[in-house]
């Protein structure tokens, strides 16, 4: 089974691909945010390395939601990453359409 860290900030439980974060975590998470989450996640989206833009969006928020529960400066560079490419490949799509 492959695994990842959840992506709490500064959390070092592996939790498996298809999960944002440990569970300790994920529960200290906004129902409304943990239902945007799923609500855009898209299996296979951990093998491929290519989520939508919404659900970086949603896990960003989660990311943030739990890092301020915690008194934690939010580590949002991963989602802030895609987010930045999602961009700039939807601008390149603008241009060549």
């Amino acid at each position: 089974m492959r695994s990842h860290g959840c992506h709490a900030t500064a959390c070092r439980v592996a939790v498996q691909p298809e999960m944002l974060m440990c569970r300790r975590h994920w529960f200290t998470v906004p129902k409304a945010i943990r239902d945007r989450v799923w609500a855009t996640y898209r299996s296979g989206q951990c093998d491929d390395m290519n989520p939508s833009a919404e659900y970086c969006e949603a896990a960003k928020a989660a990311v943030v939601a739990v890092a301020i529960r915690e008194g934690r400066v939010p580590d949002t560079a991963l989602y802030d990453l895609i987010l930045r490419r999602a961009g700039a490949t939807a601008g390149r799509e603008g241009r060549d359409g």
